[in-house]
């Protein structure tokens, strides 16, 4: 008997032995998960930079005239991109600007137009695989939400199909196009975009290390915590790997940190789609200088005329432009007194303290404001409640309106 239960133990032994060695040569045998490639290598701008698109030049109409130029392999096929050039009267070089619209835009002469008359350059390009008529038959991806929160793989490179990937190939594209031309000064060039086209202005800045300046109006980074999307896309409508892998690859936030020109960030308090806390987040994380203007109620659109925007641009790339004030993130003192430290080359006319004290949807909080004081170089104003979210600004003899950083007790 014992002898009997002895051979058994040595048979189950062997057999798990067996058993073991299989599943150990199964598992070092099995692919590995494909990794998911850094934020930093997605694009390699210095390659557009050798190579500038091909152009296609159509007749000018007025400072504004329509090109196409070489776009990306989309699903392994190639595309090209529509935009307008708009160019000042003379010979140059002049500082360009790089146009970036938003969801639902297009390519906008005016908005070119407006810029060249202000002696720019400007390129604004369409970003939805759209010409002046309609979709292109070589169009890229369209800019719904399907298109720019889609699930993607790794593996064999469907990820270069995504919207954000080929439109921000495309604007690299587009930089090295106005680089290339006779009238533009390469070295005196920025990017702006609207909506977004500020969420692409955003990663744009982090890859671009040749762009001067850049100002993402509304859009920010950190969608996935707080923005219109976050319920309705990422929490609904994505696996945890597929949120992780959008993430990685395609929010600001994984790109902003990158950032070295000087970038000013402008929203509004209420800003249906791009919320203060992430818009916040996302005004921390760059390492060059950065300028906030936040302002309440601000409207939300294709808006040209934020003066913010223009001064700024200038201030970097045309001589002797005076630029925005610059101010300090607020310190906290005594008796609920807050305070904060401006420079400007401008009269500071107006100082205020705006702040919530509502809690819940950011779209229907209630902002109020009230006066803060200038003496000298300083602001100070008192807190007069409980607040849940604030910010002091100011305002200069021409109207222009800068921030601190929001404070969040």
């Amino acid at each position: 008997m014992f002898t009997c239960n002895r051979l058994n133990i040595n048979r189950q032994h062997a057999f798990l032995f067996v058993l073991l060695l299989f599943i150990g040569t199964w598992v070092s045998a099995a692919p590995p998960e494909p990794k998911v490639p850094e934020a930093k290598s997605l694009w390699d701008a210095d390659a557009y930079f050798a190579k500038p698109p091909a152009v296609e030049w159509e007749e000018p109409n007025g400072l504004v005239r329509p090109i196409y130029y070489e776009g990306e392999l989309y699903n392994g096929k190639p595309t090209r991109v529509f935009a307008y050039y708009a160019q000042p009267e003379g010979d140059g070089p002049f500082p360009a600007v790089l146009l970036i619209h938003g969801g639902g835009g297009k390519a906008f002469a005016h908005w070119a137009e407006l810029w060249a008359r202000r002696g720019y350059v400007a390129l604004a390009p369409d970003l939805a695989g759209h010409g002046p008529d309609g979709r292109l038959p070589d169009g890229g991806p369209d800019q719904g939400d399907p298109e720019k929160f889609r699930d993607f793989t790794i593996e064999d490179g469907d990820y270069k199909n995504m919207w954000t990937w080929q439109v921000i190939a495309a604007l690299l594209r587009g930089h090295a196009l106005l680089a290339a031309q006779k009238e533009v000064d390469a070295d005196r060039i920025a990017a702006t975009g609207i909506s977004w086209g500020g969420y692409l202005t955003c990663i744009l800045a982090g890859v671009d290390t040749r762009l001067k300046a850049a100002v993402p109006v509304y859009g920010c980074g950190f969608l996935y915590e707080s923005s219109v999307w976050k319920a309705s896309r990422f929490d609904e409508r994505m696996t945890p790997e597929h949120r992780e892998r959008w993430l990685t690859l395609f929010d600001p936030s994984r790109h902003l940190d990158r950032v070295t020109c000087p970038i000013l960030f402008v929203n509004g308090t209420n800003d249906f789609a791009f919320h203060p806390d992430s818009w916040h987040q996302s005004t921390l994380l760059p390492t060059g200088p950065v300028t906030r203007s936040f302002t309440i109620n601000l409207p939300h659109g294709h808006i040209f005329t934020f003066k913010e925007v223009d001064v700024f641009i200038d201030s970097i790339l045309l001589p002797n432009a005076k630029p925005l004030a610059t101010v300090s993130a607020i310190q906290r003192g005594g008796n609920k007194t807050v305070s904060a430290t401006f420079r400007s080359e401008v009269p500071v006319v107006k100082a205020e303290l705006i702040g919530t004290s509502d809690d819940g949807d950011w779209t229907k909080r209630e902002w109020k404001s009230v006066p803060a004081t200038i003496v000298g170089n300083r602001l100070s104003a008192t807190l007069p409640e409980t607040l849940r979210a604030y910010c002091l600004l100011l305002t200069d003899e021409r109207g222009l309106r800068v921030s601190t950083p929001i404070v969040f007790p």
